[in-house]
């Protein structure tokens, strides 16, 4: 497996050298809004560890960044009237990813509405926010 690249995107949010739409933080997890959602309020959930995916990920630091993917499917039900969640996570190329910093998809869905194409726009800053500002209440 190629090794851990710390000049992917995921790695610079994490050291506050590119900006994000932070929901959660915690001592081992970062969780920010996709900038080009699949469906309102999907979030993204990483380690803090330096790890390109589930395949290198420790047990441990994978329980955080499930509990916090549980926390936040929970908050984004309340925040989005969700009638359900996608979760997905993809590892190297043949399995889908994209960013070689392991992150958990978590998308709030409505019965009959379905994602959008991946990577298929950008979304508008304040819709952002508000988006961010609906999921840290929900979380509270």
């Amino acid at each position: 497996m190629p090794a851990y690249d710390p000049q992917n995107p995921f790695a610079k949010i994490l050291r506050g050298e590119l900006p994000c739409y932070k929901v959660y933080e915690d001592a081992h997890t970062l969780a920010f809004l996709d900038i080009m959602p699949r469906s309102p309020g999907h979030t993204l959930v990483i380690p803090k560890a330096p790890v390109r995916n589930i395949l290198d990920i420790s047990p441990e630091d994978l329980v955080h960044v499930t509990r916090v993917a549980q926390k936040i499917a929970k908050a984004s039900m309340t925040a989005f009237d969700a009638d359900g969640i996608t979760v997905q996570q993809f590892s190297e190329p043949a399995g889908g990813q994209v960013v070689f910093h392991l992150h958990v998809h978590v998308m709030p869905r409505h019965t009959g509405v379905a994602l959008l194409p991946p990577a298929s726009r950008k979304e508008d800053g304040k819709v952002l926010e508000a988006s961010a500002a609906k999921l840290v209440a929900a979380l509270k």
